[in-house]
């Protein structure tokens, strides 16, 4: 009668020291500056290789799932337009080869790397105080400015200006419900930006 279960097979020294996590390397533009390559995990989520490789830490990291948006970051497309990606529920390495833009990159800053000019949207929002906790914050300024560069693009009726801020923003969670601050800082921005709005659709 034979074993049940047959002797296994035991391990050789190269099967001991083959690394448990598979990684690969990963190569990309943050905020202008060419970064890696890299070496991260396999499946790392981008939201952690912000955090644990670059030392990027604005975007945050809510629900986990998709659903706050408060970690999105701008993707740059090659042909000039740019959208929200949310970093929680996308791998690091759908972004090998590709430009993104984090809060961090908006501000000018000088050679020593402090803030000299806010962008427009994160001026608009401090001057609306579009905060409370300021945890969603760095989402909805990603999104206000990708509606606003979309705009410059391709600009609305002002009849339209309600509609697409309510669009833009609309996936975004404050949890903090400050909403109306956030809209009427996009609305200011969008409304005293020129070139963004026609007068007629």
């Amino acid at each position: 009668m034979t074993a049940a279960n047959p002797t296994p097979t035991p391990l050789t020294p190269q099967a001991l020291h083959q690394p448990l996590i598979r990684m690969k390397p990963i190569s990309l533009t943050i905020n202008g500056t060419a970064t890696g390559p890299i070496q991260t995990p396999d499946g790392l989520m981008m939201i952690d290789f912000l955090h644990g490789y670059v030392g990027l830490t604005g975007s945050r990291l809510g629900c986990g799932q998709g659903v706050c948006h408060a970690c999105v970051v701008i993707l740059d497309k090659p042909d000039g337009s740019s959208e929200e990606v949310r970093t929680c529920i996308t791998g690091a390495h759908f972004f090998d080869g590709k430009k993104v833009r984090t809060i961090e990159g908006h501000a000018k800053r000088n050679e020593h790397g402090e803030v000299v000019e806010l962008s427009p949207v994160q001026q608009k929002f401090l001057e609306h105080f579009s905060f409370q906790c300021g945890y969603c914050t760095p989402g909805f300024v990603n999104a206000a400015t990708v509606l606003i560069e979309r705009l410059k693009r391709e600009p609305i009726a002002r009849e339209l200006v309600e509609h697409e801020i309510t669009k833009a923003l609309d996936d975004h969670i404050c949890r903090c419900t400050g909403y109306v601050r956030y809209y009427e800082a996009v609305r200011d921005v969008v409304l005293s930006t020129p070139g963004l709005v026609k007068d007629s659709a």
